[in-house]
């Protein structure tokens, strides 16, 4: 009789992948990626009551057609963290995908404010302050199951504080951002105001809600000139995301460069991201003012802001590490040894 010998354990490890809108893909493939890029930023109820020039359909082709002109230049991902607050809309923004297949989309979960949590959430579990948070089983079901009844799942989670401070929700909804990460895994990114150096708060909630900053991007942090406080916090493990060009009215198109570049001659640019938080459709600029911002759109980054990084001695390695590598790492959620209940309860 053959003695059947004991198989070895499969050693193979499983490629990792990234959910994007429509469906996981390799993170191998996720290219050249601009990590902070909207779609579609809205104010749904103020458009219903006050917007009759509306065109769903022609808003739809003119993203379709921006997005097409982006995946020409070599970008193969964005990453959209627009979320509740934003106007997230998943049907439309599938409609978009479908059209332009070959880029890739990633989207987020969460809430986005600068003062009080909406509306819908105020008084949900206002008796029991010290229980679970509902946003935590709400944003685990987006990463988990999909978002707005649909298969698309969330890849990252989003928040924001902003110059107005550590208000009592922003502060909920960072905490409840944090717990449905140590639930998930799924990385984080906060919207910073580095003029207020409001990463030094973020760092304190999540440090005692148990957060790894390597694990978090501080988005906006390409606002500021203070090289050192965003090398205090790159040497603490956070992503920083270098996010905002086009918008010179914040920051001079100069001095952000000139900020990227010195960051690279210090050895940060694993630390950093390139984006221009852009968007197809906008609803809260008067568009004067977005007439008066002529180079806040998606290729910027690559037809003018590489060019001038290279111009100041910033090798194409460091480039890639960047628009590549560091998003890339940033979204691929490692195997967690321990993960909290699903009410984020620890």
């Amino acid at each position: 009789m053959t003695e059947t010998l004991p198989q070895p354990a499969s050693t193979t490890t499983p490629v990792p992948t990234v959910e994007t809108v429509l469906g996981p893909v390799a993170a191998d493939a996720l290219g050249t990626t601009l990590a902070h890029e909207h779609v579609f930023v809205r104010t749904p109820d103020s458009q219903t009551n006050w917007v009759r020039d509306w065109d769903d359909e022609a808003q739809v082709a003119g993203a379709v057609e921006r997005l097409r002109e982006l995946r020409a230049t070599g970008v193969t991902t964005i990453v959209d963290p627009t979320v509740d607050g934003l106007g997230r809309d998943l049907v439309r923004l599938r409609l978009v995908a479908e059209q332009v297949p070959d880029l890739n989309i990633v989207v987020a979960t969460g809430v986005y404010t600068y003062t009080d949590v909406p509306h819908y959430f105020t008084y949900r579990a206002a008796a029991l302050p010290d229980g679970p948070d509902p946003m935590v089983d709400l944003f685990v079901r987006d990463i988990r199951e999909g978002i707005q009844d649909t298969d698309t799942k969330a890849a990252f989670l989003k928040c924001a504080i902003d110059e107005h401070g550590p208000t009592p929700g922003v502060e909920r909804v960072l905490r409840a951002v944090a717990r449905a990460h140590l639930t998930t895994g799924a990385p984080i990114m906060v919207h910073t105001h580095p003029g207020t150096r409001s990463g030094a708060y973020v760092h304190r909630v999540l440090t005692e809600e148990g957060v790894d900053p390597t694990r978090v991007q501080l988005a906006h942090s390409g606002d500021s000139t203070d090289t050192d406080h965003l090398a205090e916090l790159a040497d603490t493990g956070y992503l920083l995301g270098m996010d905002r060009f086009g918008l010179d009215v914040i920051l001079p198109f100069a001095e952000r460069v000139a900020v990227v570049a010195e960051l690279c001659r210090r050895g940060y640019a694993a630390s950093m991201t390139l984006s221009q938080d852009a968007a197809c459709h906008f609803d809260w600029a008067d568009p004067d003012l977005l007439a008066a911002l002529p180079n806040w759109h998606y290729l910027h980054v690559l037809r003018d802001v590489v060019p001038a990084l290279r111009e100041l001695g910033v090798e194409e390695r460091d480039m890639t590490t960047m628009l590549v590598d560091n998003p890339r790492r940033w979204l691929t959620t490692p195997s967690l040894h321990h993960r909290t209940g699903h009410d984020g309860r620890r």
